[in-house]
């Protein structure tokens, strides 16, 4: 079956260029209605223009699309109310959130200003949580949403020099967590998408000769995906060079000690046992955690439940 966004409509937030570019593009090919959202500042971002939002939205137009440029910047929520008002008149309903924009200041966790750390922080993490929000009721009122956070392998498994844009990619995944409980009953999902691509974030770290491999185009198919009428829910996808694997965050089983034995040389005795990958488990919610570890008391105990 064809995935198509007929009469959906997107916003696409850092559209201008990279990744968020050939999403724009991407839905709009399948039909969706979309807000090419972009402050048009550089990498660490600084600066700002409307020319690469206009220049999406005329490539879209000239395919036979529709879309609208909007420049807010996410971190001002005045700005990304505007943004989501200018949609809803243009077409009366938003289906679709794609979080994207972002911006990098990359030095050493000993030489990182903290001002840049703030930065980085509010136009990831806060930038997502703003304009999520601004969808968020009329996502529910119209008993249908798909929202797309993005985050990145430098926050699943941390990156030299990125300790601010690793904290930020991180608090996303913490968002989508508990959006997606929230919105179960409102036909909202929530999903976040993990890319390895060519940009101008990463021109400068990945060797020539592999940029022709890391395209945003191998990419964008699992935006798509995630946020298409039949997505999964919860589910952090990544994708680059044409490789497309699930990310998931497990626990394992633990081991219950009692009183007497609640100590750091018992844990430490016994930590290939509580460590033990073959005892892993996907939870859903904090209180899938706390049901375990009760659970393990209560038997351990003799507790009937």
């Amino acid at each position: 079956m064809t995935i198509r966004f007929d009469d959906r409509v997107a916003i696409v937030t850092g559209a201008g260029n990279g990744l968020g570019r050939c999403h724009a593009l991407g839905l709009a090919a399948r039909g969706a209605k979309v807000v090419v959202n972009d402050l048009g500042g550089s990498v660490d971002g600084s600066g700002g223009s409307s020319d690469a939002a206009k220049a999406v939205v005329a490539e879209i137009e000239a395919a036979g699309g529709e879309a609208i440029a909007n420049g807010a910047n996410v971190t001002k929520m005045d700005e990304v109310k505007a943004m989501v008002a200018q949609a809803m008149d243009k077409w009366g309903r938003v289906d679709i959130l794609v979080n994207n924009a972002g911006v990098l200041r990359d030095k050493s966790f000993t030489k990182v200003e903290l001002n840049d750390f703030g930065f980085v922080l509010d136009v990831h993490l806060m930038g997502s949580v703003n304009c999520s929000k601004a969808v968020w009721d009329i996502m529910r009122e119209q008993n249908y949403g798909r929202i797309a956070m993005t985050t990145s392998s430098s926050g699943l498994y941390g990156n030299f020099g990125q300790t601010n844009y690793g904290a930020a990619k991180m608090g996303v995944i913490g968002l989508l967590n508990t959006l997606v409980l929230e919105g179960a009953k409102y036909g909202i999902k929530v999903n976040a998408l993990s890319p390895c691509a060519a940009t101008r974030m990463t021109e400068d770290i990945i060797p020539e000769n592999l940029l022709e491999l890391l395209t945003p185009e191998s990419v964008t198919p699992a935006l798509l995906y995630i946020v298409s009428e039949d997505s999964p829910n919860r589910t952090i996808i990544t994708a680059g060079a044409g490789t497309y694997a699930r990310t998931i965050i497990n626990e394992t089983a633990g081991k219950w000690f009692p009183n007497e034995d609640q100590t750091p040389e018992k844990i430490a005795e016994f930590w290939a046992e509580i460590s033990d990958p073959a005892t892993q488990k996907e939870y859903t919610s904090g209180n899938d955690q706390t049901t375990n570890m009760l659970t393990k008391a209560a038997n351990g105990l003799g507790i009937k439940i």
